[in-house]
């Protein structure tokens, strides 16, 4: 079913109010290989009018109910998996195996651990005398980005469907096909009309009617903190609760005593992933001053074995950033990089001539990088690597959360009580100790300009919820008509 021009609403493949298009671009060519419809405010009225209709009875609905809802909807996604990938590396440019074993899969994580955290929360409790609730918040507007879009997508919809909200969700027009596919998967699951919904267009447009909207309670919005200023701006004027993922530029520390063969090959391999388009990548690799340059030798392996290429080869390592823009902007910054005085030490803007229609950035190592420059403290969202010497522990620290960022932070160490203790002095809202994976149970966001509220688990299920407290419900022994 070709959808690509539709909107999902109340239930159903509308036409647009609006009839602008937008192309829809393969990073890997330069060349738009479809379009989709740019929505309107009178768009997002009707989502959102469809999404309140449908609040009063879904908010009511059993724990049961919504677990064989959640469940269908796993089921359906499953048989399109595989389709949903092809068309994330189509559109973002993901090398087709990250697209199937990692992208796509991971939207399934979070409606999985959505219905483990479902399964046992308590929606009620005694306090002293007062039966407190917890309760959907409501209608919930969610604006998500491109470079991990099913994962942004599910992290959000997943964790508002379980506790009883319904939803407009508007993704991203830069990886809309994907998205357009989670809604049919939506529809083939049966969830009821109205509940979930979904428009396309650009965020000026559709992503500022959502913020503004006074019929959407809450608004979830993940991308860059430029961007999430300007959302937390809009929606101020309808006190809405606002929950934010932003950016990103996150130190990865290795102590003296750390093995560097498989320290610096992880980290360097994991801001390298995804063409480096991740915001808690470990773009910043803190070192000892005198193992620098061994630091440099293997992180300069690893650029070597990264190979970029089309997404669609099985030995493509690296595909396209996602965008035109991305593109012109990650170039610049290693351009700036360079007359800073940064050590370029493999990789840079030239390319070879037949990725040159594409969007392609090799994988780019810097040494001798301090943090005053450009490329240490602005997020570049590309495959860009700075190495950062330090003197001392304390040093490696202070340079780490010398930034407004504070998503994300790495630390290795042979001892683990040492690794702990920086751990505790990160002040970021995650971090990995001697390269422990992500955990979907676990809170997903971070402090100071990278956000605000967590994704992910029983802490991103609560963000959708109300708490109510009723006096006087454990007992009737009470006085009427007293108050504060």
């Amino acid at each position: 079913m070709d959808n690509h021009k539709k909107f999902y609403i109340d239930g159903l493949w509308t036409d647009p109010d609006s009839k602008q298009l937008i192309d829809v671009v393969n990073p890997a060519t330069g060349k738009a290989f479809t379009q989709i419809t740019a929505g309107s405010t009178s768009d997002v009225d009707r989502a959102v009018a469809a999404a309140r209709r449908a609040f009063p009875l879904y908010a009511t609905t059993s724990r049961d109910d919504r677990l064989h809802l959640l469940s269908r909807i796993v089921a359906v996604y499953q048989k399109r998996k595989d389709e949903i990938a092809d068309a994330i590396s189509r559109e973002m440019g993901a090398p087709l195996n990250l697209a199937r074993q990692v992208q796509a899969p991971s939207a399934l994580g979070h409606f999985v651990q959505a219905m483990e955290v479902l399964r046992g929360y308590p929606f009620e409790e005694k306090i002293g005398k007062t039966r407190v609730v917890r309760e959907p918040i409501g209608v919930c507007g969610f604006i998500t980005p491109w470079n991990w879009p099913l994962n942004q997508i599910a992290c959000k919809v997943a964790p508002a469907l379980a506790a009883g909200c319904t939803v407009v969700l508007k993704p991203s027009e830069i990886s809309p096909i994907s998205a357009l596919l989670f809604a049919e998967v939506i529809d083939e699951a049966g969830v009821p009309a109205g509940v979930f919904n979904m428009i396309n267009g650009d965020g000026p447009s559709v992503g500022h009617a959502i913020a503004a909207h006074p019929g959407i309670d809450m608004v979830s919005f993940t991308g860059s903190t430029r961007a999430g200023i300007q959302v937390a701006k809009t929606a101020a004027d309808t006190v809405k609760r606002v929950s934010q993922e932003l950016g990103g530029k996150s130190p990865n520390i290795l102590v003296d005593d750390a093995s560097f063969a498989g320290a610096v090959k992880h980290g360097a391999s994991t801001c390298f992933m995804n063409s480096g388009q991740s915001c808690n990548a470990p773009t910043r690799l803190l070192v000892p001053a005198h193992r620098q340059e061994e630091a440099i030798k293997i992180a300069r392996g690893v650029a070597e074995e990264t190979l970029l290429g089309d997404p669609a080869n099985a030995t493509t390592v690296i595909g396209p950033v996602a965008n035109h823009a991305q593109f012109n902007k990650i170039r610049a910054l290693i351009e700036q990089g360079v007359a800073e005085g940064a050590r370029l030490v493999i990789g840079g803007t030239e390319l070879p001539a037949e990725l040159e229609d594409g969007y392609f950035i090799r994988a780019t190592v810097f040494a001798d990088v301090t943090n005053r420059m450009t490329i240490a403290r602005e997020e570049i969202f590309g495959p860009v690597l700075s190495i950062m010497p330090y003197r001392s522990e304390e040093e490696a620290i202070s340079i780490a959360n010398d930034t407004p960022y504070g998503l994300s932070s790495y630390v290795t160490a042979s001892d683990f009580e040492k690794a702990h203790g920086i751990a505790r002095q990160l002040r970021a809202g995650m971090v990995h100790i001697n390269g422990a994976p992500l955990d979907y149970a676990a809170p997903f966001g971070g402090y100071k300009q990278s956000g605000n509220g967590r994704e992910w688990g029983r802490f991103g299920f609560e963000d959708f919820l109300e708490t109510k407290a009723m006096f006087g419900y454990e007992s009737t022994d009470h006085v009427s008509g007293l108050s504060t």
